[in-house]
């Protein structure tokens, strides 16, 4: 799953949604002998503010490297997963393509990306980036990719029901105990407050049950990835909190079956005490739902052991010629990994057009270059950051961890387990552990 929805639509700075993804390479040579390269992820004319910026990057880089002609294509959204597949197989897929961090293994897999390892010592900013995320596009030791974004789970909470409650918004809850004791106090507020949401449907249930799990140290598959983990006793932990906070508390309300924009709702019009989601749920709070950033916070995930992990990047097509490699190695550098600069760091021109700066994540860098990252943000944010000081702190002592292999189909096993849970008051846990189970062992076993 992705932090914002089904498919993950990252906010470029703020402004608008980045987008797509479309067809087929130009050929690597233009009759003017430049090297020629097709990306993907242009955001949409409809993201008016967006693709201006795209193509003032763009037009940029071509400045700086008259030998190479872009050609960015667009649509919505980034990737499809209807169609990548059969993009991939059937050569339609760009030279440079956009990628969620669960597609890198695959896309290996079946032969369709280019080895960058020859190159990428020629990516001045590779050796910068956080080395979790590099190894997402490693494979057997060779190097298929590069990240571009990355995002970890929280809980977005709503400093002004934490008052009303008598809670200190300062010190939110950090164990799942103490999020059922907050949102029992939140919900008693009444008027149709709500102390804590999750989602149950469209494989979004699924999705937070696995990062509810990995919260506790639970997992779930087996390291090897050949059969399923989630009967535990950390798996049954997760669903007897939700379990006792929806029928024992109350506190989680009495319309379930919600999705990410039914939570995202409650939130926006302060009905809504807690939900899980990484910081780019934030700016869509504000700009699409109605709240007010002095009124949103973020808090590490619950539970102290780990939190879900996802993000974005690129790849490059099996065909590719070496000189578009290092054109394209040349353009990502430009565009997205050069710290405080480029689409996703010019934080002085976001700030300028009224995108939200000082948001907490993505943190793609380590070291000289996370400094100077965070010095430029800092200097250009309006946002309220220290509403966002305890998630930074926080996540120095969780242990960062990706989707299980096959997510979707496992989310789609998972999501009926969540859901009965908050719609059955004499559901049997045990017994829905088990058979989901059976389903994923059944789902691996067909790879």
């Amino acid at each position: 799953m992705r932090s914002t929805g089904i498919r993950r639509t990252l906010v470029a700075l703020g402004v608008g949604a980045l987008t797509l993804t479309a067809c087929g390479s130009d050929g690597d040579r233009a009759a003017d002998g430049k090297t020629r390269i097709t990306v993907n992820c242009m955001p949409p004319r409809s993201a008016e503010v967006d693709r201006r910026f795209f193509e003032e990057d763009v037009a940029a880089f071509e400045r700086k490297n008259p030998d190479i002609d872009v050609v960015p294509h667009d649509a919505f959204p980034c990737q499809d997963p209807k169609t990548f597949d059969a993009k991939l197989a059937g050569g339609q897929m760009e030279d440079v393509f956009y990628t969620y961090f669960t597609d890198a293994r695959h896309v290996v897999d079946i032969k369709q990306a280019a080895d960058l390892t020859p190159y990428v010592k020629e990516l001045k900013s590779y050796g910068t980036i956080q080395r979790q995320l590099r190894d997402i596009y490693t494979v057997d030791g060779r190097i298929y990719g590069v990240p571009r974004t990355g995002y970890s789970m929280g809980l977005v909470y709503h400093r002004q029901l934490f008052e009303r409650a008598g809670l200190d918004p300062d010190r939110p809850p950090t164990t799942w105990p103490e999020v059922r004791a907050a949102a029992k106090r939140i919900a008693a507020l009444g008027g149709g407050t709500v102390g804590y949401a999750d989602y149950s449907a469209q494989n979004q249930g699924g999705w937070h049950f696995t990062a509810e799990l990995y919260s506790r140290g639970g997992d779930v598959v087996t390291p090897d990835g050949k059969k399923a983990a989630v009967d535990s006793p950390e798996g049954r932990a997760v669903l007897r909190t939700l379990h006792d906070m929806r029928w024992t508390d109350g506190s989680m309300g009495g319309k379930q079956l919600l999705v990410i924009n039914d939570v995202q709702q409650m939130m926006g019009a302060g009905k809504l005490g807690m939900y899980l989601a990484a910081p780019d749920n934030i700016p869509i709070l504000v700009k699409e739902k109605g709240a007010e950033y002095e009124d949103l916070a973020l808090a590490p995930m619950p539970g102290g052991r780990a939190t879900l992990i996802g993000g974005d990047g690129y790849m490059f097509h099996r065909k590719a010629s070496p000189e578009q490699i290092r054109a394209g190695l040349k353009w990502l550098d430009h565009m997205f990994l050069t710290p405080g600069d480029g689409f996703l760091g010019d934080y002085a021109r976001a700030k300028k057009n009224d995108a939200p700066v000082g948001l907490p994540e993505p943190r793609l860098f380590t070291g000289a270059a996370d400094a100077r990252d965070q010095q430029v943000k800092k200097d250009h944010a309006n946002v309220p950051v220290e509403n966002y000081q305890a998630f930074l702190d926080g996540n120095q002592d969780l242990e960062m961890r990706i989707e299980p292999p096959q997510a979707q189909q496992l989310y789609s096993v998972l999501d009926g387990v969540v859901s009965a849970v908050l719609t059955k008051e004499d559901a049997d846990i045990g017994r829905l552990l088990e058979d989901a189970s059976a389903k994923i062992d059944g789902i691996l076993a067909r790879g």
